[in-house]
């Protein structure tokens, strides 16, 4: 029996290269990545999977719906994950615009090209194919520190503008599945980390500036809570949500791993500490800065991930401190990654500032 053919949109980005991998690794799939290569995707977080016969790579925008049929047609796709996203709340603050354009308008080009291709195909295919949308927590807003905790009917309410086109790219999938009949399964996730992340999110950030020596920013007091899921553990449980999920249903995907943004950089220079001191010998937790808040920053998210265990039987094999450790241990191993990125693309400066 032929393996099913999977389209990965935004495949060159930091999820979108772990699913990408999982997914090759696993040997049950022939893989598709379409991605825009903007100013996060890299082509180098691919190189493990880039000559494997079961992977193939379009650069293409997601919000070229005709090219996107195309592709659907000429791939010959079982089953759409769909990742491709502009996801930095802080670049969302300074620059809405092109979050509006691909995360909404792209999202909409391809549902139209997903429901173009799905009514052309026979029966038995039709009836195997899916579209899974992989949207974050962030969508349902914010949460008392102390209180709540976000499940698969929490309400939407989104703060930033980030969060906000996410939260309307979510009701456009499940409108096309209402309306149209389109086959889709969503998932909700918390604050991803792990390998080949770009280095404006918090903990790659801390990273390399916590081995550059230079002071570590944390925004207000550094009390806001995150819930904390290993890339690695998320790939596995997109691929059972897209593989065993019911149609129509959405899974909240969480490492319960909540911390404060305190918490998480202190963790971080401790382990940079054991594993490549300061000449100083000062402890880097001597270098954290707190500065002025982001706008609107949401107190606390956390994930109620007890419905995709229950149901498709996953767990998150990292807990937060393995998670971590392997984090910090790939970052120290992989220069070759993250040094270009730091010199040519993002060298660290502060964003968000809505100014």
């Amino acid at each position: 029996m032929p393996r099913p053919r999977l389209l990965v949109t935004g495949g060159a980005g930091f999820i979108g290269s772990a699913v990408c991998r999982h997914l090759i690794a696993s040997g049950r799939y022939q893989v598709v990545n379409v991605d825009k290569l903007t100013y996060s995707g890299s082509l180098e977080s691919l190189q493990e999977v880039a000559d494997s016969p079961d992977y193939e790579f379009h650069q293409q925008d997601i919000c070229d719906q005709g090219a996107m049929l195309d592709i659907l047609r000429r791939e010959r796709i079982d089953r759409v994950v769909h990742l491709a996203a502009e996801t930095h709340v802080d670049r969302s603050i300074d620059g809405p615009a092109v979050f509006l354009r691909t995360n909404v308008d792209g999202t909409f080009a391809l549902l139209q090209a997903a429901l173009t291709y799905w009514r052309e195909l026979g029966t038995d295919a039709a009836l195997g194919f899916r579209f899974l949308h992989v949207s974050t927590d962030e969508v349902f807003g914010d949460l008392p520190f102390d209180e709540g905790i976000f499940t698969e009917t929490t309400p939407y309410a989104p703060s930033s503008p980030y969060s906000a086109s996410k939260a309307a790219s979510d009701h456009l999938v499940r409108a096309w599945h209402a309306t149209y009949g389109l086959p889709v399964v969503l998932s909700n996730c918390s604050n991803n980390y792990g390998p080949f992340h770009f280095p404006e999110k918090l903990v790659p950030l801390i990273i390399l500036k916590g081995l550059e020596g230079n002071p570590l920013p944390v925004y207000g007091r550094g009390a806001n809570v995150r819930d904390w899921l290993f890339v690695e553990d998320h790939a596995r449980a997109l691929e059972l949500i897209l593989t065993s999920g019911r149609v129509g249903v959405s899974y909240n995907v969480g490492g319960r791993s909540e911390r404060t943004n305190l918490a998480v950089v202190e963790a971080v220079c401790d382990l940079l500490d054991a594993r490549r001191p300061l000449a100083d010998g000062r402890s880097r937790r001597e270098l954290i800065e707190f500065v002025e808040d982001r706008p609107g920053h949401d107190r606390r998210y956390a994930i109620d991930p007890s419905k995709i265990e229950q149901e498709l039987g996953w767990r998150a094999q990292e807990s937060f401190e393995t998670g971590l450790a392997k984090t910090v241990d790939w970052f120290l191993a992989n220069e070759w990654w993250w040094r270009p990125i730091r010199e040519q693309k993002y060298a660290g400066a502060r964003l968000g500032t809505g100014g």
